[in-house]
C-alpha cells in the first residue's frame, strides 16, 4: 500500500507542489475539486499519497485526500485513512469515496446522474469535470463524508 503523509503541514505543501506539476485541463480540474473539498473540512483532515510504497517503488497515481476514517482490513488490524480520495489518471479523474456499507449505493444513487463517468464500488472517474453533473458529484462526496466508521 502506498505510503501517506500524516503531517498536514507536510501534506499542504506536497498536495500544493502535485496540483502545480499537473498537465491543464486536469489541474484545474482537481484544483476545483480541492476548493471544493477543502471548503468541506478543515485543513487537518489533509492527506497526501505519492503513489509509492515503502520501498519507493510507484504502486499507484498520486492521490490527495480527505477527511479520515478507520479502515478495518481482513485480518482485523485497523488504520487510519483518507474518507474521500482524488487522483488524475491516464484516463481523466478518479473520486474515491471509501468506507462505505454498501458498495452498490454510489452506482445506484449516482450513477444514472452523473453524466459520462464510470461508477464502481468505491469510485467515480470520468474524464473532466466538464463531461459530469458537478452537483451530483457534489452530493455523492457529502454522502461520503457524512457516513461513519
Amino acid at each position: 500500500m502506498a505510503q501517506l503523509q500524516p503531517e498536514r503541514k507536510k501534506a499542504k505543501a506536497m498536495i500544493d507542489a502535485h496540483l502545480a506539476a499537473l498537465p491543464e485541463p486536469k489541474r484545474a480540474d482537481l484544483q476545483a475539486l480541492h476548493h471544493l473539498l477543502t471548503g468541506k473540512l478543515a485543513e487537518k483532515e489533509l492527506w497526501f499519497s505519492d503513489g509509492r510504497n515503502a520501498e519507493g517503488r510507484v504502486v499507484t497515481n498520486p492521490t490527495i485526500g480527505y477527511g479520515s476514517f478507520l479502515m478495518k482490513y481482513a485480518g482485523g488490524k485497523t488504520a487510519e485513512w483518507f474518507r474521500i480520495g482524488t487522483c488524475a489518471t491516464s484516463s481523466g479523474i478518479s473520486v474515491y469515496i471509501l468506507g462505505l456499507a454498501d458498495k452498490s449505493h454510489l452506482s445506484t444513487a449516482y450513477g444514472k446522474r452523473l453524466g459520462k463517468a464510470k461508477v464502481t464500488g468505491y469510485c467515480i472517474s470520468f474524464k473532466a469535470l466538464k463531461d459530469i453533473d458537478q452537483d451530483v458529484l457534489e452530493e455523492a462526496i457529502c454522502f461520503g463524508l457524512a457516513q461513519k466508521d
